[in-house]
């Protein structure tokens, strides 16, 4: 976040060109940059768009681990920032950019911001967006947890099992839907009952595109339906026709890490940990003291 001397000597001048940037880089990729100056600037690979609808108040910065902050505000564009698209979630977690710029020479430019968006509200036709500093993340918990089941998430560095592995992921074209959170399929070979339950379905196609959730029940009904069922609607209706994407679910057991994903290599918890029973056992001649309940 330096300044360079060409733009220390620009701001010392006195009489100065000088207007603010930022950008905008949502979870699924796409770059969206806003400028308050009234013509385009393009710099750091970044179209920046006057007139965008998006405006920025006074960033407040400090020293030591204190969060910088700021807000946004602005109004909701068709062109930019949709209604839709922040009731759908890609706006969470979006990294966020801000410069100060001299727009009759972009190459004079200095970062002073850089962060993530935090709570989003809206309401007639206007947004307020706050935006936090990188300092945030250094207040969230942090450690390992001693548990019977893993901590890792399936797939990840930690984990290590690969995803795309045959038999764990199926794409298929989305049938019968209801809300948004509930989804029928006529059939899905291959994949037994409960198969997907705990895992995650993402919409490649329409509307939803780019958006997931986390599967809460996976059931084949009598008929040879297939139901399943999301903790929470997706932020965008899918329509029959759109693919999604279905990855295997794992409960964190050992049992299930073994034999399910035969990755028991890699398992992140303890499964011989003993329970809080154990804390309340006592000596006996008969039986096996295994850490499990006392009254069984």
């Amino acid at each position: 976040m330096g300044y360079s001397d060409e733009l220390k000597a620009h701001l010392a001048a006195g009489c100065t060109t000088i207007a603010r940037a930022w950008a905008v880089v949502r979870k699924d990729g796409k770059v969206l940059g806003f400028t308050d100056h009234d013509a385009e600037l393009v710099f750091e690979g970044i179209r920046f768009e006057p007139d965008s609808g998006m405006t920025a108040k006074a960033l407040v910065q400090g020293t030591g681990l204190a969060v910088d902050n700021t807000e946004s505000y602005g109004a909701l564009s068709s062109e930019a920032i949709t209604e839709a698209d922040i009731l759908a979630g890609r706006f969470d977690g979006a990294e966020v950019r801000a410069w100060i710029v001299n727009w009759a020479d972009v190459s004079q430019s200095a970062l002073t911001f850089r962060g993530t968006l935090g709570e989003m509200t809206r309401g007639a036709g206007a947004f307020t967006a706050e935006l936090r500093g990188l300092t945030e993340a250094l207040g969230a918990a942090g450690g390992w947890v001693y548990h019977p089941r893993c901590s890792a998430v399936l797939g990840d560095g930690n984990c290590r099992f690969d995803l795309g592995s045959l038999g764990y992921v199926t794409e298929v074209a989305a049938e019968a839907i209801d809300a948004a959170v509930v989804f029928r399929f006529a059939a899905l070979p291959g994949f037994d009952d409960r198969w997907f339950e705990k895992g995650r379905i993402t919409v490649l196609s329409g509307t939803a595109v780019g958006l997931s959730g986390v599967i809460k029940n996976d059931r084949v009904r009598e008929d040879g339906i297939r139901e399943i069922e999301l903790w929470q609607r997706l932020g965008a209706d899918v329509a029959p026709g759109d693919i999604v994407r279905l990855e295997a679910g794992c409960d964190r057991r050992a049992e299930t890490c073994r034999l399910k994903f035969n990755n028991f290599l890699n398992f992140r918890g303890f499964p011989h940990l003993p329970g809080e029973d154990w804390l309340m056992s006592y000596p006996v001649q008969s039986g096996t003291n295994d850490g499990g309940s006392l009254f069984r």
